[in-house]
């Protein structure tokens, strides 16, 4: 490949001039927020679904909440409950990372940016793009 790039007077590609998706994760720990929703069964056989964000930086994760079925409105109001323990707690987020789970609604992202947080989505099956809370 090199041979005929050079045979027709192409250079090589230049370094790439953004950053990784590790380098933003490095320097943004400290506003990042992640986010994902878990299953989980019961002693009596019930399936709930949980919905957890984690802090980068600290790793501190905040358990917004457990239920059988995660509606729009239950979604829409974790995310105003964050908001507000973010606010009692001192920390400012301006980005938070989620996959492109159903479960989510667009009002969740509204929220979001209302309290100054851009939701950034991770790509179509990567799950290494919000690892941290993956692994968790």
């Amino acid at each position: 490949m090199w041979q005929i790039l050079t045979d027709a007077g192409i250079d090589p590609a230049p370094k790439r001039a953004s950053s990784t998706w590790a380098q933003f994760l490095r320097s943004q720990a400290e506003v990042l927020l992640a986010c994902d929703f878990f299953e989980t069964v019961t002693l009596t056989g019930a399936r709930l679904y949980v919905l957890v964000v984690i802090e980068h930086a600290q790793r501190r994760i905040r358990i917004l909440g457990a239920t059988p079925h995660p509606t729009a409105e239950w979604v829409t109001q974790a995310a105003r409950n964050l908001i507000m323990d973010l606010d009692d707690a001192g920390h400012r987020a301006r980005f938070l990372i989620r996959d492109r789970d159903g479960k989510f609604p667009a009002l969740f992202n509204i929220v979001l940016a209302d309290a100054g947080i851009e939701v950034v989505l991770s790509g179509v099956q990567m799950p290494r793009m919000n690892s941290i809370v993956e692994r968790w």
